[in-house]
């Protein structure tokens, strides 16, 4: 009886959406951090920081995220369509993911200053941006079918 309920109402959706939640996700959480860190930097008056980040952005996205982003896509396409909307990321990815959302909090009300989180959050988040191009097209490649 709880195995039928399950399956049910289990949120299981097609592989093509599972491609725009991974894209999605990469693309508004980079963003958002992007948004928070420029802010940060613009409230200092140290608008030059911008300029290094993107760089360091841009090679944390060549050489760390593309390979991860990569990974994930070849995850998701071996999905049949019904798997669950959460196996999105793997247990161990929402595991980091968690880790990932709490040293943030913390490095967020740290004595760092604000121009160099405002950095690092404007790398992270344009590398996050700039990796998730794999997701978008992998995406486009899945739903031009349809």
């Amino acid at each position: 009886m709880f195995k039928r309920f399950v399956i049910r109402f289990k949120p299981g959706v097609p592989q093509r959406i599972h491609l725009l939640l991974a894209a999605l996700l990469w693309s508004c959480i980079g963003i958002t951090l992007f948004i928070r860190g420029l802010s940060w930097t613009i409230a200092t008056g140290k608008l030059w920081i911008v300029i290094p980040a993107l760089m360091i952005g841009t090679i944390k996205s060549l050489f760390i995220l593309d390979k991860t982003a990569n990974n994930g896509i070849q995850r998701i396409l071996k999905f049949t369509d019904g798997t669950c909307l959460g196996a999105v990321y793997s247990l161990k990815t929402w595991l980091l993911i968690i880790l990932m959302m709490g040293t943030g909090i913390i490095v967020r009300h740290s004595s760092i200053p604000q121009e160099l989180l405002g950095g690092a959050y404007m790398a992270i988040g344009w590398a996050l941006c700039f990796s998730s191009r794999h997701a978008w097209r992998a995406w486009q490649l899945v739903t031009k079918g349809f």
